[in-house]
């Protein structure tokens, strides 16, 4: 059977959806690449909330959604922009995120790493900034996670130049109790970090990024790169101290990233591993035995989808992640903290559905395809 799904300019197409899933299976973690999946919230459908609430989050399916992802191997990057952190989850809902899902890594043996940010603020003096960084911080260490250093809104507001980001990160790493991951977030995930490290020229601002880690490399794991600029990644990965890993965030270049080259590769902390793990992860296995070709013939075919979902305005790419995890049944409906399942259109969602389906993505073809069409029909067509 055929469904009728709508293009950009309003026309209706057919398109005759899969019936069988692409074969995966759970399995061990990874011996080539460090791996995380940035996974998003399940919103709480019955709460009786506005867009502008705190966010009601249901637990229960927001964790069994990151043991979906460790079964399949995957680390879990939490409270982190993919979690609409600073987009309907505010500092209060992702401190206990950050506690409920570092508990399940424990019960569990999953691999987690956490969001440290400012979002408590909405400005501040820098001073102020640096207290709310370490207040995330101690809420990370203590419930046993790694941190993860992300961009903040409120040190680019206040930061005068590339000595206060200096000063600010060399104060929080000095502090750290371990080493941690480092988050340059480019302004096409969030516009009020434009600038960031002190500078809207980039090589400038890489220089000033190079210094922090190289005044601490004892302090920093890695570093995760979010600036869609695959050529920018390379260069800056190979100018990094030894022992410190670059994390690709780059949603549009990541197989010949992660694949890499004669002179390195980079690790993985993505968005786009949210839907695509069961996938990704196999991916990751044959590149695990050496054969590069046979995991770019599974990895290279999900780029189009992901540039479908992380297209311009690319912050709102959270969207079309929770619609593909209720079409593939991770969750019982398409609510979004923050009212943000109204963040995509229609052609937009329908196109991601055609090309998700298209790579096997959904464990159960036929409930991905009766959502579809609840949904069109809610929309109007069909009618």
């Amino acid at each position: 059977m055929t469904i009728r799904l709508p293009g950009a300019g309003g026309a209706l197409r057919s398109y005759e959806p899969r019936t069988e899933p692409l074969a995966s299976t759970p399995g061990t973690p990874f011996t080539s690449r460090t791996v995380f999946s940035a996974a998003h919230v399940v919103a709480d459908p019955f709460a009786d909330v506005s867009p502008d609430s705190p966010a009601a989050v249901d637990w229960d399916a927001t964790l069994a959604f990151r043991r979906h992802l460790w079964a399949h191997g995957l680390g879990v990057a939490e409270a982190m922009d993919t979690a609409q952190r600073g987009m309907g989850l505010d500092w209060a809902g992702a401190a206990e995120l950050i506690r409920r899902s570092a508990a399940e890594a424990r019960a569990v043996g999953g691999r987690i790493a956490c969001g440290v940010g400012t979002d408590q603020l909405t400005g501040g003096s820098l001073a102020e900034i640096r207290a709310a960084y370490e207040e995330q911080l101690a809420v990370v260490e203590e419930a046993g996670a790694q941190a993860i250093l992300m961009a903040s809104r409120a040190l680019a507001a206040a930061a005068k130049g590339p000595e206060d980001y200096l000063e600010v990160y060399g104060h929080l790493l000095r502090q750290a109790a371990g080493p941690v991951i480092l988050h340059w977030l480019g302004p096409m995930f969030d516009p009020a970090l434009d600038g960031y490290w002190g500078s809207a020229d980039l090589d400038a601002a890489t220089d000033t990024f190079l210094e922090v880690i190289a005044a601490h490399p004892d302090k920093v794991d890695g570093v995760k790169i979010s600036l869609l600029d695959a050529q920018r990644e390379i260069d800056l990965r190979r100018r990094l101290p030894r022992g410190v890993r670059c994390y690709t965030g780059d949603d549009f270049h990541y197989p010949e990233l992660i694949a890499g080259d004669e002179q390195g590769f980079s690790h993985a902390l993505l968005g786009i591993f949210d839907p695509l793990g069961p996938l990704a992860a196999e991916a990751v296995r044959v590149l695990d035995t050496g054969d590069v070709k046979a995991f770019r013939g599974l990895l290279d075919p999900t780029v189009e989808l992901s540039r479908h979902l992380f297209q311009a305005p690319t912050r709102f790419y959270k969207t079309g992640v929770v619609f593909l995890a209720w079409l593939a049944g991770h969750q019982t409906h398409f609510t979004m903290v923050g009212g943000l399942q109204s963040a995509r259109s229609l052609p937009h969602l329908a196109r991601a559905y055609e090309l998700a389906d298209g790579l096997g993505l959904f464990p159960d073809p036929g409930l991905a395809e009766e959502r579809m069409r609840n949904l069109l029909s809610l929309y109007g067509v069909n009618r």
